[in-house]
């Protein structure tokens, strides 16, 4: 006996404003098309007073998960069912997972910028300077602090959001944290080993807007990162090539938190040489 008809597609999302700049789709669809899964991933504008009906839709239209990007990290919470460990310490979500009726709110990006940190170097006992202080920043914070990271210093221009990120880090992990309040070009100490942009700054269309940062005080002995994807080489990895830092630009970040997330949806391992590929592909046409 044949097997049914079956014309329904399993769908995700991502959730953002602005977000037709986003490049998920196109990498999380390639592996959805390579491991034949008959799945869709929509990229979808949601203005931040909409979020809450965004969330009941997902929910009535039986959405498998999707991906949340600015500015919905945070406010995203109150709406879900409940939170990972992870997200009750850092107090962002980047990714909800459909579990029976639940809305479950987990954050990858913490994790997958930890992954792309590890290919070039071993985060134990570095030195952390990270401008930003928002949802990518929390959760790259924590998660460099429970990879052994020793020290955080959180550069940002709000100096309530960087306080209570820096407290944050303090009060829930191993690793000391201090705020620094970004007025003008920052100097990065010396001994510095990690320099990160955890902000929107060089994010598409404003692809020409500067990182605050004393070019003068970076060294071929740091590991420079920048978590904008597009374009993937932002003014400051530009710079930061120029001067022989190691870069890490956003794609490495963006694979490894996707590939945690399409697991986390379908329950397959994706190919990630795939998935780079089809970020790769949209940004050299």
């Amino acid at each position: 006996m044949s097997e049914p008809l079956n014309f329904k597609q399993e769908i995700t999302c991502v959730f953002g404003h602005p977000v037709a700049e986003n490049p998920t789709q196109a990498m999380i669809e390639a592996a959805f098309q390579h491991h034949n899964l008959e799945w869709r991933y929509l990229t979808i504008e949601v203005y931040p007073q909409d979020l809450e009906a965004a969330v009941a839709g997902m929910r009535a239209m039986n959405f498998r998960g999707g991906n949340l990007t600015i500015p919905h990290k945070v406010e995203v919470i109150q709406y879900l069912d409940r939170v990972s460990e992870a997200v009750s310490v850092m107090g962002a979500v980047n990714c909800i997972i459909r579990d029976g009726d639940e809305l479950v709110g987990d954050n990858t990006d913490g994790k997958g910028f930890v992954e792309s940190l590890k290919s070039v170097t071993n985060p134990k006992g570095k030195s952390i300077v990270m401008f930003g202080a928002g949802g990518a920043a929390r959760a790259m914070a924590v998660e460099t602090a429970f990879a052994g990271v020793t020290k955080i210093t959180i550069v940002n221009r709000s100096v309530e959001r960087g306080e209570a990120l820096a407290k944050l880090i303090n009060d829930k992990t191993d690793c000391a944290a201090e705020f620094v309040k970004w007025d003008g070009d920052y100097q990065v100490p010396a001994g510095t080993d990690i320099v990160i942009n955890s902000t929107s700054i060089g994010l598409y269309p404003d692809v020409d807007a500067k990182v605050a940062v004393d070019l003068s005080t970076l060294t071929p002995e740091m590991v420079v990162a920048d978590v904008i994807p597009n374009p993937p080489r932002t003014w400051l990895m530009k710079e930061a090539e120029k001067i022989g830092c190691t870069t890490l630009d956003g794609l490495g970040m963006l694979v490894n938190q996707g590939v945690i997330g399409f697991k986390l949806w379908t329950g397959v391992d994706p190919d990630t040489s795939v998935m780079r590929k089809a970020l790769e592909d949209v940004f050299e046409a």
